[in-house]
This record gives structure tokens, sequence and C-alpha cells, in this order.
């Protein structure tokens, strides 16, 4: 891989990541649609778990028709889609055109693994949906007055079936069968993540864009696998949240809670380390300038942030700088 696809991709998952949250990405790959938040945020978030470890937001339909989405499509190769065509082809939802937001989470289980959810509203043709699954091997199961769809020829790394079922008309919950089922059941008993407190905290302190996660960076470093070597060297990091906003530009806060003063000074030694590095990779490309001299580090007492404004211009020329993508295979 040349040094100019690696920045190039490099950016491209961190837009992924800002739109989808965290280690869903590793579900369904697209981004964010419509902010409609009560006073305890978007209203989706009354089937997300309590013990919820990571909780994201993405308004799919503004950042899929964003300037800076449309100039990564085009730069990236044909396969850089197959995420979204795979979840199509599984479930029947077309991520651009059928969904306006996602709420996602993900919930720790034994053994040190985690559940993902992925709670989508939008405009959805049951029927078709249902028949589709069926064909691919799903089966349907009644669960507390909801229809479950369940394929257990796809399971997810948890090693639960994969499972759909439409809570509410317009929206639909997809992810490990108990995860949909808890959802379900959120419904009636009301234990959702509405009640865990510091999450709730964290997401009001946002500036929140069009998309947002929040979460234990332990559940997120546990899913990531780090090596050993590796995660002994991080500081002592609690909370993470990252809010941004992808338009004609990108922009945004990534923020660490740590354990305590001396954590949150070590990991902005760590951070400036990075950026000097990063910015002496840079050399003299105007493109990638740009995009590192955007990078602020602040914060304070247990807190440390990084924020950044990319314009949509440096996409222009880190996607001139690249390959032309290959055509597109006829569909037949």
């Amino acid at each position: 891989m040349t040094t100019r696809t690696r920045y190039f991709i490099i950016v491209s998952l961190l837009i992924l990541t800002v739109g989808v949250g965290t280690g869903l990405v590793a579900y369904y790959i697209g981004v964010p649609g419509g902010q409609l938040f009560g006073p305890s945020g978007p209203n989706e978030l009354q089937y997300v778990p309590r013990d919820a470890a990571v909780v994201a937001y993405a308004d799919v339909r503004e950042i899929m028709t964003s300037e800076v989405r449309q100039k990564i499509r085009h730069a990236l190769p044909a396969s850089a889609d197959d995420g979204q065509r795979q979840f199509q082809d599984q479930t029947g939802i077309a991520i651009e055109s059928d969904i306006d937001r996602i709420v996602a989470c993900l919930q720790p289980h034994s053994g040190g693994k985690t559940a993902g959810l992925v709670l989508a509203r939008g405009r959805f043709n049951e029927v078709r949906i249902e028949g589709l699954m069926r064909e691919h091997g799903a089966e349907v199961e009644e669960y507390s007055g909801k229809r479950v769809i369940a394929n257990r020829n796809a399971p997810p790394p948890e090693g639960d079936s994969i499972a759909l079922s439409f809570l509410e008309p317009g929206l639909v919950a997809v992810g490990g069968g108990q995860m949909v089922r808890t959802a379900i059941d959120l419904r009636k008993t009301g234990d959702s993540v509405t009640k865990n407190r510091e999450i709730m905290d964290l997401m009001r302190s946002l500036d929140r864009g069009n998309a947002w996660a929040i979460g234990r960076f332990d559940a997120l470093a546990s899913d990531a696998r780090l090596p050993p070597q590796v995660a002994s060297r991080l500081p002592a990091i609690t909370w993470f949240s990252i809010s941004g906003r992808v338009g004609s530009s990108l922009s945004g806060v990534l923020r660490a809670d740590t354990r305590d003063e001396e954590a949150a000074n070590n990991l902005r030694d760590v951070v400036r380390g990075f950026l000097a590095l990063a910015k002496l990779q840079a050399g003299n490309r105007p493109e990638f300038q740009a995009m590192m001299q955007s990078l602020e580090l602040g914060g304070t007492g247990k807190s440390v942030a990084l924020s950044f404004s990319v314009p949509g211009e440096v996409f222009d020329a880190i996607g001139a700088t690249l390959p032309p993508a290959p055509p597109k295979p006829p569909v037949h």
C-alpha cells in the first residue's frame, strides 16, 4: 500500500467511525439521518440496554448525501461498498435509500465479548424484507407480540444468529437475536440506557453534529483486541466520546476522560507525539498539511480533547493523488 493510499484510507475510516460508532463498523458499513431528539436524546435510546458499553448516533441521510462522503466514494474502489451490498443482500435494506438515521450500541457479554444492535429509522417494506430473509434461510418466531426474523446461517461475531424485528412503524432493530429480543422487552420494562446517568450526562455535554459516539474505553479496547504490549502502555482512559459533522467539510471533537490528571497528562504527551510524527510525514504536501493543521489538542483536568476541521478541498486533493477507480461491473 502506498503512502498516499494509506492516508486516504485513514481519513475514510475516520469518517466511517464518526458515522457509525466504534466497533459497529465491523457490523454494517455506512453512515447517518434526521435529528429527532427529545430531552433525553434520540427517541430510539428507549430500546438500548441500560448497561450498554458503547452508544452511537448517525444521521444517515445527511451524511450519505454530504459533499465529503461523495468525494470519498468517488475516489475509492467499487469494493468499498461491499459491506453495504452484503447487508442489503441479507436483510433487504438499502442503507442509502431506506434509512434516515441510526442508533447503535455494543453490550458486554461473558468472556469479554460484545454484542451489537442497530436501530434504524426509515422507510421499509416489511413484507419484502421478511420474504427475502426467508429465502436466505431465516425463520420467523413470535416474541412478546413482535415478529422476530432470525437468520441462523449468518451468525455475527458473538455467535448468536442475526435477527431483525420491526419495533414500531418505520423502526427496525437488527443485530444478535438476544439483543433484538432485549430491545423488544425494553419497551415494556423501561430499563433503558436513558437511566444510565454517566452515558446520558456525557451525551448532553456533546456538541452534537450529525454523528456521535460515547462509550467505556475498556469495552472498546477489548473489542479491538489490542496487543498486550500496546494495551499496557495506554494511559488509564475510562470514557471516550466523539462528535462530528460531515457536510461540505469534516469537523468534530474526540474526547477521552482518564482516571486522574496524571493519566490525562500522559495521554496528552502520547497525542503530541502522534501529531508531531503525522506532521513530519505530511512533508511538503499541502493537502496533508491542511489536514494536520486542523488538529488541535485541548482539554483540562482529567479530560483530553482533540478537535479537527478538515476542509472539503482536502479530500479533492487527496483523491486526485490516487489512481482512478476501476469501473463497476455491469448489473445483470
